[in-house]
């Protein structure tokens, strides 16, 4: 399926979704780390538009798929 395209706040806000809290941010990276173990992390660059890559990339580290995401939304 096809990536929409999305900004950094929209992605937080699905990830928080499936358990993703915000932990730090440094420079222009928000951290995000799961609650549960294992303690995943994500990087997301707080960007008004997130490269399709590196979103891809990020679904892909929560253990989404596209659709699953596109349904956070």
């Amino acid at each position: 399926m096809k990536l929409p395209v999305v900004s950094a706040s929209d992605a937080v806000k699905a990830f928080r979704k499936v358990g993703y809290e915000f932990d730090v941010q440094h420079g222009s990276h928000i951290i995000l780390r799961h609650a549960d173990p294992p303690h995943r992390r994500l990087s997301v660059p707080s960007h008004k538009e997130l490269a399709k890559g590196t979103l891809r990339t990020l679904i892909r580290e929560a253990g989404l798929t596209v659709d699953e995401f596109i349904a956070l939304l």
